[in-house]
């Protein structure tokens, strides 16, 4: 018999953890959600205020109504398509798990990449980082946490963003080591000279914007994804600007929408003067990824 994909039948009654799965698994289902099953776990831990794995071992546990009622409330929130990640309020990154909000644009796995190659950038001695356009933190908290005596400078154009990557970092103790400033591109910084510029920059084209998931388009801030016309608007001044920034030998990083926007990208850094242009993919294999050296 198939599952009633109901979640407000949660509610008439104490249902078991296996059957409030499974209602809220259809459900999500039924609303077009891929990967409905673990969504639903994800919310039903939340509500239980317990973990995905120990869900298994309570499946014939009772959902009481305090639980269930939260656990329908999330549905409902999920079935709107509200990205999984605003709903439990975390996001893993590498090794960290850090709060997201609707402020900031939710970490993506590829985005780990990024992280990645601008960590093997970074000379073995005591460096500094810049993180453009921090968004939730992701980046800069990965790169302190993962690299001792390195310093990072966390730029972020909209207060509210700066804000919640300020929390994530005193959250994981890393401020004495990351400072998280509200800055239009590189505006707020003085006389700095950085090792790496890392950047994860709005790169879609804004027409674009709209024909993406429901959970990107209406919920990530336009102002994390848009690139302008080409997409290419933001990533312009950064090539600009960034050379007045990088230390001698230091290293740009940018991620990017893949497919031909690498190779003007690519063209972008060479006319700017930088060296070593070189490309990386990404997890998927998707050329992503382009980093220079400092004219």
């Amino acid at each position: 018999m198939p599952v009633q994909a109901d979640p407000e039948a949660l509610g008439d009654s104490r249902s078991t953890v296996r059957t409030a799965l499974d209602v809220g698994a259809a459900a999500l289902r039924d609303a077009g959600i891929d990967g409905a099953r673990v969504d639903a776990e994800w919310l039903l831990a939340e509500a239980l205020g317990t973990s995905r794995g120990q869900l298994g071992l309570q499946a014939q546990r009772a959902v009481e109504p305090a639980d269930a009622a939260r656990y329908i409330r999330a549905l409902r929130r999920r079935i709107a398509r509200e990205p999984l990640q605003h709903i439990i309020g975390t996001q893993a990154f590498r090794d960290l798990t850090l709060k997201v909000n609707g402020d900031v644009l939710v970490p993506r796995p590829e985005t780990e990449g990024l992280a990645g190659w601008a960590l093997e950038l970074l000379p073995a001695a005591a460096a500094l980082a810049i993180d453009l356009g921090t968004g939730s933190g992701c980046i800069a908290c990965a790169l302190a946490s993962e690299r001792s005596g390195l310093r990072v400078i966390a730029l972020e154009a909209c207060p509210r963003a700066a804000a919640l990557a300020r929390d994530n970092v005193r959250a994981l103790g890393l401020a004495e080591r990351v400072t998280v400033e509200v800055s239009d591109l590189f505006s707020a910084l003085r006389v700095e000279r950085a090792d790496v510029i890392v950047s994860n920059p709005p790169y879609l084209p804004s027409g674009l914007i709209h024909s993406l998931a429901p959970e990107v388009s209406r919920y990530d801030p336009r102002l994390a994804l848009d690139g302008g016309p080409d997409g290419l608007d933001v990533i312009r001044g950064i090539v600009d600007a960034a050379p007045r920034w990088l230390a001698s030998g230091g290293r740009l990083v940018l991620e990017t929408a893949g497919g031909g926007q690498v190779t003007s990208v690519v063209a972008l850094m060479r006319a700017g003067g930088f060296v070593g242009v070189e490309t990386r993919p990404d997890l998927a294999g998707v050329v992503r990824f382009v980093a220079g050296g400092s004219p």
